[in-house]
């Protein structure tokens, strides 16, 4: 599906179906594309949610919420999705990875 590889800035979000379960078929779906800045995980299990988190090749995971973050923290993409982090002091992606996991207790 194109849009769901592709980097879209603007209001779009790609929903798509999977099978009960198959948490590693959704990851290897998610993570075929060459971008990475951010994703979100809707769940009610949040060792799923963290264990997802880990695996997604992308800067920031929102989990149960999305793009609610604070503007001063360091931010950036994976892959071809930028070089490091805005507002941060961390080092090249060559020698470190950094990802951000925002993650809403509340269910509502």
């Amino acid at each position: 599906m194109y849009i769901a590889r592709e980097e879209s800035f603007g209001p779009v979000m790609v929903i798509s179906k999977f099978k009960n379960g198959d948490v590693d078929g959704v990851l290897q779906r998610a993570n075929a594309t060459e971008y990475g800045l951010a994703s979100g995980v809707f769940t009610k299990d949040i060792s799923k949610a963290l264990y997802i988190s880990e695996k997604l090749e992308a800067g920031t995971v929102f989990v149960n919420t999305y793009n609610k973050t604070d503007v001063a923290a360091p931010f950036g993409g994976f892959k071809m999705s930028g070089f490091g982090k805005d507002l941060g002091k961390l080092l090249s992606p060559s020698f470190i990875s950094h990802l951000r996991v925002l993650i809403n207790e509340r269910t509502t």
